[in-house]
């Protein structure tokens, strides 16, 4: 066996996340090898987020295409999957190709690598025969894949993950979909606008359980008026497949469609990663990391895999704490400054909200002056992109009063605003705010409607920076906007 290579770091997984590290890394002058054993980019780019919002796009301008008749006249439509399945290949995937990504790290000066890496003691990865030796550190980045639930007779069929679902070039006749949170939702009406017969079965008492009941009812609304079938409070117990046909048995029910789309939840799989050579422990579902991405001594890691939430904007947030936290190791271990200047970034901002005793009260900055920055997801934005968009920051109205805060909820119907009252058809929505009635801050928030994720900005600063309400309703809100309804849920605050 060949003796270990020296290198400075080590990515493993050059997801999103993965693939910023090491490429900052390599443009700040380190020796850096990333390995990946799939695409380089990621979910996100191949499988999720840029082609299912192309597919998105594509499914909104049909339904606004139907809404002339109410507006401007009237239109036919005749919906055609051929150019949405053109774009994915052509403009988003490079048909599933990741020569323009591996092209990009390595014009930066990283070194690739294609295959699986594992950790082979401390500071040492392997992939294959080769074995690398980092001197800084090694940064995990291997994301998620999906979680399919143990259902009786599911393994044995040719069930959909969000790959196929990504991947389609012809759309079936019907679609069951397994799962109702934002994955399942998403698709479940883009292929409803392109004629497919949808049925969404969710074992919860509602869809988009994790986000306010008001979004849920507004999303199921929204998904059954362009007739997906919604059936909440189902549980799957067997699955089964006669080579054209799916069936699901359910709680004394029976659901049938051509094909089978499976999206309730993804994993990290910690089990390949090697964590037992380093003395950490891989049984459990993601690996947990403190608020500068330390797994344990050099050691790091970012993404899915750290169970902060699988989003795009989460993976690429870590990567901007970890990259001046390796550099502040190296200038630690090297006994020198830091030459990069990366390391003296000022992590956090003034004023911020943290958490005493289960509740939200201000603090202090999350890091002092000249220190690397450190990992606050108070006012973490998610969004589902269903027609309305359901944009949500923060607590939950449910998550907050759990927490012992003294919860003041404000709530605005965006068709009562005088922009929802001109869109007319399509303006469905509401703003619903999440206060700390002791410290007059805002520690949650929900924005739905026709621009819900583009509104949510606002109330993501407003809840980051812990804008006391009292300047919130002091501020100028442009009229006639989305974002105004914002002073009507304020004016309701209660």
């Amino acid at each position: 066996m060949a003796e270990p290579e020296l290198v400075d770091v080590v990515v493993v997984g050059l997801g999103v996340g993965g693939e910023e590290v090491a490429g900052r890394l390599a443009e700040a002058g380190l020796s850096v090898v990333g390995i990946e054993r799939d695409l380089v980019g990621g979910e996100c780019p191949y499988w999720g987020c840029v082609p299912s919002k192309m597919m998105i796009r594509a499914a909104n301008a049909l339904a606004e295409a139907h809404r002339v008749n109410e507006l401007a006249g009237s239109a036919q439509v005749r919906p055609d999957w051929a150019p949405v399945a053109k774009r994915i290949r052509a403009e988003a995937t490079d048909t599933w190709d990741d020569k323009v990504a591996v092209d990009r790290f390595t014009g930066k000066g990283g070194r690739f690598v294609r295959g699986s890496g594992r950790l082979d003691g401390p500071n040492r990865v392997r992939v294959g025969d080769q074995v690398f030796h980092a001197r800084y550190g090694v940064v995990l980045g291997t994301g998620t894949r999906p979680s399919v639930p143990p259902i009786d007779g599911l393994a044995d069929t040719p069930y959909w993950t969000n790959h196929q679902a990504i991947e389609v070039e012809e759309l079936p006749a019907s679609l069951l979909v397994l799962g109702g949170g934002a994955i399942g939702l998403e698709l479940a009406q883009v292929f409803a606008r392109f004629g497919v017969r949808v049925t969404v079965i969710e074992a919860a008492d509602r869809v988009l359980a994790v986000e306010e009941p008001e979004a849920s009812a507004l999303a199921a609304d929204a998904l059954r008026a362009d007739g997906v079938e919604i059936h909440t409070g189902v549980k799957a117990g067997r699955v089964s497949h006669d080579g054209s046909t799916f069936t699901v048995h359910a709680d004394g029910a029976e659901f049938t469609g051509e094909k089978l789309l499976v999206v309730t939840g993804r994993k990290a799989h910690l089990e390949e990663l090697g964590l037992d050579t380093v003395g950490v422990d891989a049984g459990q579902r993601y690996l947990p990391v403190n608020d500068r991405m330390h797994v344990t001594d050099g050691i790091w890691a970012v993404g899915d895999l750290t169970g902060e939430g699988a989003f795009t904007h989460i993976a690429m947030y870590q990567a901007g704490i970890v990259v001046p936290d390796v550099l502040d190791h190296m200038r630690r271990t090297k006994g020198g400054p830091d030459a990069s200047g990366t390391a003296s970034v000022v992590g956090g901002a003034a004023g911020v909200v943290s958490a005493v005793g289960g509740a939200m009260s201000a603090g202090g900055s999350t890091a002092a002056p000249g220190s690397v920055p450190v990992a606050d997801y108070r006012a973490l934005p998610r969004v589902t992109f269903t027609d309305p968009e359901v944009g949500a920051v923060g607590l939950t109205e449910q998550q907050a009063r759990e927490r012992g805060v003294n919860v003041q909820v404000g709530y605005a119907d965006l068709t009562s605003s005088a922009r929802g009252w001109i869109h007319k058809t399509g303006n469905a929505g509401f703003i619903k705010l999440i206060a700390d009635a002791d410290q007059g801050v805002l520690v949650g928030a929900t924005s739905a409607g026709p621009a819900g994720g583009e509104v949510l900005s606002a109330l993501v600063v407003a809840v980051h920076a812990a804008v006391p309400i009292s300047q919130l309703r002091h501020m100028i809100y442009a009229y006639p906007t989305f974002h105004r309804a914002i002073e009507d849920a304020l004016r309701a605050l209660k």
